[in-house]
């Protein structure tokens, strides 16, 4: 008698070839009033491409773990907060095997990069180029101090997703603070504000806003340094 062929797919993990699976670090920052983001010279001989900080897990690693280690080893940082953005498993997305990685996503004063800058010519922090408006998505490109630069792999769909992301989070969090100083101007908070969203706000309104959120806490003290009037300035008010 026929028997049909079983539909049910087995759950024996024998049965599976296993992919690889990497971790890529998404480390943002605002540079001369654009988002920026570091990437590190990948490929072979002759190749000049560019990726983000990232790494095979090892098996018997934590994605948390694999993380932290490559901050420490690829972007040569330390004490960042990252989290988890998303993941990445488009079959073709690494031409050298079937691999997914897991993004990571943290963002950092621009000063907290000079150490990692300095350690070499392999490190950048290069420019983001967003040409979509609000959460259009789409493509993006990397900038650097001599022009575009190559990504690799699907980086710049990774680059874009974080873009997404922060967009999103900007206007009901105080994801935006993690991009300034300790003490601040109000000014630079706009300023945070405008690069994110690639377009120009109401200084009056902006204010108003941040300042009824309840998120900001006056320190009694003015900026130094400055040809006009010092501003004062603020801190993040933590709940």
């Amino acid at each position: 008698m026929y028997q049909e062929e079983s539909s049910v797919v087995s759950d024996d993990p024998r049965q599976f070839a296993h992919p690889a699976v990497t971790v890529d670090l998404v480390l943002m920052s605002i540079v001369e009033g654009v988002p920026a983001a570091l990437l590190m010279r990948t490929g072979n001989e002759g190749e000049d491409l560019w990726a983000l900080p990232g790494g095979f897990v090892q098996i018997d690693e934590p994605l948390d773990a694999t993380a932290r280690r490559i901050l420490r080893d690829k972007a040569r940082m330390t004490d960042a907060y990252i989290e988890q953005l998303f993941t990445f498993g488009a079959v073709e997305r690494d031409p050298r095997m079937r691999v997914i990685t897991v993004a990571y996503f943290g963002l950092l004063p621009a000063a907290r990069f000079a150490t990692a800058l300095q350690s070499g010519s392999d490190l950048i922090l290069a420019e983001i180029d967003v040409p979509w408006s609000g959460e259009t998505g789409g493509p993006v490109s990397a900038l650097g101090d001599d022009g575009p630069v190559e990504l690799a792999f699907d980086h710049a769909d990774i680059l874009a997703t974080a873009i997404l992301r922060l967009r999103g989070k900007l206007d009901y969090s105080p994801v935006g603070f993690a991009l300034l100083p300790e003490l601040f101007t109000l000014r630079q908070l706009q300023d945070v504000h405008e690069a994110i969203l690639g377009v120009k706000l109401n200084k009056p309104a902006f204010r108003r806003r941040m300042l009824d959120r309840g998120w900001l806490e006056p320190t009694g003290t003015r900026e130094t340094g400055s040809s006009y009037r010092p501003a004062e300035l603020f801190r993040h008010k933590i709940s």
